[in-house]
């Protein structure tokens, strides 16, 4: 990857649906080269999928819980139960395997506490767990999709 491909994750992590021309003009290409650079991209796996970004307020799911869970079995038929549970939870929308005192760090959105506590029960039942602590979030300070450029090699 060199620094074309890198100037053209930088204008598709801002705006996935420029112009080809657009992004072209910008790098410095013409549109077939770029065109080829994004598709090499999208082949090596580099570009995963591009996707709308929707307001979680205009979907009445406004509310965040960043939730952390102990569990004192690690077999590995806990954690694909576990997995399949949180899984098939679609207000959870990330779920971490953590280092440290927290096992699992999820990330739910819910409309409110309500609907959390539906959450929370779908968790609890689908396997044990030794704690489970739910941190809500008071304000949105920064979110982003795009990741940051400057490690590229």
């Amino acid at each position: 990857m060199d620094a074309i491909d890198v100037k053209i994750l930088d204008l598709l992590q801002q705006d996935a649906e420029q112009q080809l021309a657009q992004i072209a003009e910008a790098v410095g290409l013409s549109s077939t080269p770029c065109w080829r650079r994004i598709q090499r991209l999208k082949e090596s796996g580099v570009i995963r999928r591009q996707v709308a970004l929707v307001d979680a307020q205009a979907l009445n799911v406004g509310v965040t819980v960043f939730v952390s869970v102990r569990t004192a079995t690690h077999t590995r038929e806990w954690f694909e139960r576990f997995c399949a549970t949180v899984q098939a939870i679609p207000e959870v929308v990330e779920f971490y395997r953590m280092s440290g005192d927290v096992d699992y760090l999820l990330r739910v959105v819910v409309p409110d506490i309500a609907a959390y506590d539906a959450v929370y029960k779908r968790l609890i039942a689908g396997t044990q767990l030794f704690d489970v602590s739910s941190s809500f979030a008071m304000e949105e300070l920064k979110f982003t999709t795009a990741l940051p450029l400057a490690y590229v090699r």
